[in-house]
Parts: C-alpha cells; sequence; structure tokens
C-alpha cells in the first residue's frame, strides 16, 4: 500500500467513533501514519471515555464539523442524488456500502479511496475539507493534524 493509502486509511480510523479498538491500534497508527502523531499521541493518553466525549461534541449532528462531504459542497442538490453518486462510483470500484453510514461520511471517503487509489471525491471537496480543518484547528481540535495530513496529500486547490 502507497504511503498515501496507508495514511487515508489511518484517517479513516482516527475519524470515526472512537472506542477500545481504536485504542488497541494506537500504536500501529502511530507508526504506520506519523503525519497522525498529533492525534494519536494526544488519543494514546486520553481516557476512552473523554475521547467519546470529545467526538460527540465536535461532530455532533448539526454542528459546524459534519462529517458528511456533500453538506459541505452540494447546498442545493438533493442529498439523495449526491448519495447515490458517491454509491455508483464505490460500485464501479467493486465496492458496495454497508448500510451503516451514508456514503458521503468522511472516513467511508477515505477508506474508499484508501483501498483503491482513486483520490477524486476528496479533490473535488477538497475546499470543504480545508475549511472543516481551519474550523477543527479554530476550535483547538487534535482532529484539526488528522485533516491537515490528509489536505496535504492532495493536489493543490486552483484559485
Amino acid at each position: 500500500m502507497p504511503s498515501d493509502a496507508v495514511l487515508h486509511q489511518a484517517a479513516a480510523l482516527c475519524l470515526t467513533y472512537p472506542d477500545q479498538d481504536l485504542v488497541a491500534r494506537l500504536p500501529l497508527l502511530r507508526e504506520a501514519a506519523p503525519q497522525l502523531r498529533g492525534f494519536t499521541d494526544h488519543a494514546a493518553v486520553t481516557p476512552v471515555g473523554e475521547l467519546a466525549a470529545h467526538y460527540e461534541r465536535v461532530f455532533a449532528a448539526g454542528h459546524r464539523h459534519g462529517l458528511y462531504l456533500s453538506r459541505w459542497r452540494d447546498v442545493g442538490t438533493p442529498r439523495r442524488a449526491t448519495l447515490d453518486r458517491f454509491e455508483d462510483l464505490y460500485r464501479r470500484h467493486g465496492l458496495e456500502c454497508d448500510g451503516g453510514r451514508p456514503p458521503d461520511f468522511l472516513p467511508a471517503v477515505l477508506e474508499f479511496t484508501a483501498r483503491t487509489g482513486d483520490t477524486g471525491l476528496l479533490t473535488e471537496y477538497r475546499g470543504g475539507l480545508e475549511r472543516l480543518r481551519a474550523r477543527l484547528a479554530g476550535d483547538g481540535t487534535p482532529y484539526a493534524g488528522v485533516l491537515g495530513a490528509v489536505c496535504a496529500t492532495l493536489p493543490a486547490a486552483y484559485g
């Protein structure tokens, strides 16, 4: 797996709801994706209950740090159309959505990118990812470093 793919997979794990499985994987994530050490080092010394409470505060539904990419760009487009487009792209690569989270959930997109090498969705939504990163940084959360590392793997924004 190329280093960007490893980073994308590791970032997907870091951006999902924290639990004991994440805590158990932190040493591996720390070594596999050194760009995420700010987050992994923080998570390693923070009790899982505190990590979960912080995640809920930061990414709660309707909060300004939404992890659903369609929220960042597709205003005015029916959400179902956007989700269908994501699902179609996944299917073209031989992947199916598992029915848990919508396909525009950033960890799902990162996992898709890690598995396929197709950075098209991340690149398409780069502006939104940058805005999310800036908001997270402004609020002082270690999740900002995760978004920063992901954005650093993408081509430079135009304009």
